[in-house]
């Protein structure tokens, strides 16, 4: 795993320890950021079951503003910890350790793009989905990339918010919601 792009261009990073975690594979991560690039700029991210936190890094070193790490996994938090400090952006990132669907429903701050990719075949999905679109978390014009086993079939969100597009990457699927502006 490598950040792909950006100023931390090449650079290694670490996988949680065991096998829990699925780590993005490049060519669907960078397939992930052609959908996103126009909108990281000083963007303020949300990673949600973050894992090594690829994703969020990634945006980081592409110029996001700064994000927000979850996961209840303590060698995801171990690894997050390690790869933000190995990337030198301990003053853009917050590691928060705990369950999602908790922190969602705490979190007032917002965001402008968010990523979230859930044990597979799961309520985790349809919960997180339900959770973001209940408080609101997306700000307008955000987006939401949402990473999934291809078998899951994501219930619809409620107005503002829009599925724009699935993307299906062998037994992988991305898929993108908005929040449409008021």
């Amino acid at each position: 795993m490598r950040v792909i792009s950006g100023m931390a261009k090449g650079r290694k990073l670490a996988a949680p320890a065991g096998g829990t975690t699925r780590p993005t594979a490049d060519y669907v991560k960078e397939n992930i950021f052609n959908i996103v690039q126009f909108d990281i700029e000083g963007a303020s991210v949300l990673d949600l079951y973050c894992g090594s936190g690829q994703l969020g890094l990634e945006a980081i070193s592409r110029g996001a503003a700064g994000a927000v790490f979850v996961d209840m996994s303590s060698s995801a938090i171990a690894c997050v910890r390690q790869n933000i400090k190995t990337l030198d952006f301990g003053d853009k990132c917050r590691v928060i350790p705990g369950e999602v669907l908790q922190f969602l429903a705490g979190y007032k701050e917002g965001a402008d793009l968010i990523f979230l990719d859930p044990p597979y075949e799961t309520a985790l999905t349809d919960k997180t989905l339900a959770r973001v679109a209940e408080f609101d978390i997306l700000r307008p014009g955000g987006i939401m990339i949402c990473e999934c086993s291809r078998k899951e079939q994501p219930a619809p969100l409620p107005p503002p918010y829009k599925r724009v597009k699935r993307y299906d990457y062998g037994a992988k699927s991305v898929i993108m919601y908005v929040r449409e502006t008021d």
